[in-house]
């Protein structure tokens, strides 16, 4: 592509700062390890005006991570100290934003045990994440059940609906069989209605949630999406008649599906479809904001690295251009990540995937909003290993890594901030941007 040229000078102008900036990325892990005060979440939801993010009226922008892995972690008491390390630690370098589970349907450890039945022992390692939070500073986006298998998700749910004498066939009968919908709007009531143990704030009423997902990465083999936004639909009204207060999104990875037939190309695979549809699912009243994901290297194997890049280039776009123009919403990248499991990995490799990545999102938010901030996949505290991926970042392990993120956190919370102006309408300034 023509950007390639771009791509290699900003490469060697970040290879030149970060050796400029060797003693700046060891005072930066040394506060990591020391930083030893905390930051409370300002007053106010988090709320949308057209394609922008707000904060008690004024543009919110952020930069995030996923550590889905809290509340099981936070089971066991003699653990806690590692969620208030990663707050902790992700505080310090500015990220803002954490999405994790509020679900484990079933299995080991389940919050849900069986459909209505719940550990409060769970329930309050829950808590506890939500009130780390706080401490620190750092909105949550809490996921309700998962596409996949991994703590419960569909498959579960069919599992429960099966053992109840129902004829369902296959995950995908989630979306339309009633019992199986029954269960999933009892877990989403008793998610939402939960009163925290330890602040004393129902999760409906708590400003340090963001935003609740029905679901991550959903997905469906019957159709091109209309299934799915049958059941978004129908989801989406149930949450927001028991939380107006936060918002909404579905959880998508942004696969397009018929709606607008010439936007297949941009799939990472064009003509592949997975079921959903990224603009009219995200059409649905009730949905807030639009998400995607993006694994380059897991979803275009045995390709370079430039052309993988080109993809994630092209994907961002495509999808802000479709938020700000058709959705009129505003857009979250939520997850992505480079795998340490892939031929050719290195740090580097990462650094400079995670340094393109996060140009795009600065640039996009810039010129013309909708693009509200990243949420990389997926950070850890030291020890541990038992829940490693391949996409592990450690903080306190990983200088090079942990100075583009907090550069980036710098560069969005700057960014922000020139937006509040008192002096113009903010929002038209962004419109003006973009023309």
């Amino acid at each position: 592509m023509a950007c390639t040229g771009k791509i290699i000078f900003i490469w060697g102008s970040f290879l030149l700062i970060s050796l400029l900036n060797v003693n700046r990325a060891r005072n930066l892990l040394v506060a990591l390890v020391c930083k030893p005060s905390s930051n409370t979440i300002a007053s106010g939801f988090i709320q949308t005006r057209d394609t922008h993010f707000v904060l008690n009226g004024s543009p919110f922008l952020f930069n995030g991570f996923n550590s889905y892995w809290m509340m099981q972690v936070a089971v066991e008491p003699s653990e806690r100290y590692k969620i208030s390390n990663v707050f902790r630690e992700a505080s310090a370098v500015g990220l803002n934003v954490c999405r994790t589970w509020a679900f484990s349907d079933g299995g080991y450890q389940p919050l849900q045990i069986s459909p209505g039945v719940y550990d409060e022992l769970i329930f309050q390692a829950l808590d506890f994440v939500v009130s780390e939070a706080r401490k620190y500073g750092v909105r949550l986006v809490l996921t309700l059940t998962n596409n996949l298998q991994d703590y419960g998700g569909r498959p579960q749910y069919l599992q429960w609906a099966r053992s109840a004498g129902e004829p369902v066939n296959s995950d995908d009968d989630f979306y339309t069989n009633a019992v199986m919908k029954g269960y999933y709007k009892i877990h989403v009531k008793k998610v939402l209605t939960r009163l925290n143990t330890i602040t004393g704030i129902a999760y409906k009423d708590d400003p340090t949630i963001m935003a609740w997902e029905l679901m991550n990465e959903p997905r469906c083999q019957v159709d091109s999406g209309k299934t799915v936004n049958v059941w978004v639909q129908e989801m989406g009204s149930y949450v927001k008649s028991i939380d107006n207060k936060h918002l909404l999104g579905i959880g998508m990875e942004g696969f397009y599906g018929d709606s607008i037939q010439d936007r297949k190309q941009y799939n990472p695979i064009p003509g592949y479809e997975v079921g959903t549809d990224f603009i009219t699912n995200n059409l649905v009243k009730e949905i807030d904001f639009a998400t995607i994901h993006a694994y380059p290297d897991a979803w275009l194997p045995g390709q370079d690295d430039h052309l993988q890049i080109a993809f994630i280039q092209r994907w961002l776009t495509s999808h802000w251009t479709d938020s700000r123009t058709i959705l009129k919403k505003p857009l979250i990248f939520a997850e992505f990540g480079k795998s340490k499991t892939y031929p050719g990995f290195n740090i580097s490799a990462m650094d400079y995937f995670l340094n393109i990545v996060y140009t795009n999102i600065y640039n996009l938010a810039k010129n013309g909003g909708t693009m509200g901030g990243g949420l990389v996949w997926q950070i850890f505290t030291e020890g541990m290993e038992s829940y490693y991926d391949g996409y592990e970042i450690v903080l306190s392990q990983n200088p090079s890594t942990t100075s583009i993120i907090a550069q980036q956190s710098n560069k969005m919370t700057k960014l922000e901030h020139s937006l509040n102006n008192p002096h113009g309408d903010i929002f038209e300034q962004a419109k003006q941007r973009s023309t």
